[in-house]
């Protein structure tokens, strides 16, 4: 029996990888990892996002995503502002630099250009909706 199908979460773990060593080259020239590009295009898409906002999105525990903003904060990307009413709450804005990365960033061709630019509209829609339905399914469970 193949791995994929004794463990169908197998050929996911792949492609993640394959992914992010796909954008490694790209990502370099803007100085970010792909997690740190993730958290980017988070705040390109709305400034001003809570902590716990950009976790739930890339659905990221603090534990992890407080080391990634620290260091973004370092790259002078982002800066970090503690709510006075609420010292919990942290909100991440975008800092000049990290506002004008943004338009370095779209000067780059996606990596996953190429795997799509064969499939059809349907198919692309398809594979959105199946993703979506398997991100929702896993997001709900205990």
């Amino acid at each position: 029996m193949a791995i994929e199908e004794k463990e169908p979460g197998f050929p996911f773990y792949v492609v993640s990888r394959l992914i992010s060593q796909a954008y490694r080259e790209p990502l370099q020239t803007l100085g970010l990892t792909y997690p740190q590009y993730l958290v980017m295009l988070c705040l390109w898409e709305k400034d001003g996002l809570m902590v716990s906002q950009i976790g739930e999105k890339l659905c990221l525990d603090s534990g992890t995503l407080t080391p990634l903003l620290k260091r973004l904060e370092t790259m002078n990307l982002v800066k970090r502002e503690r709510s006075e009413a609420d010292e919990r709450r942290v909100t991440i804005e975008l800092t000049y630099p990290g506002r004008a990365l943004q338009n370095k960033a779209n000067a780059l061709a996606s990596p996953l250009d190429a795997v799509f630019e064969d499939w059809e509209e349907k198919e692309r829609v398809v594979f959105q909706e199946l993703m979506a339905r398997i991100q929702d399914k896993l997001q709900s469970q205990p």
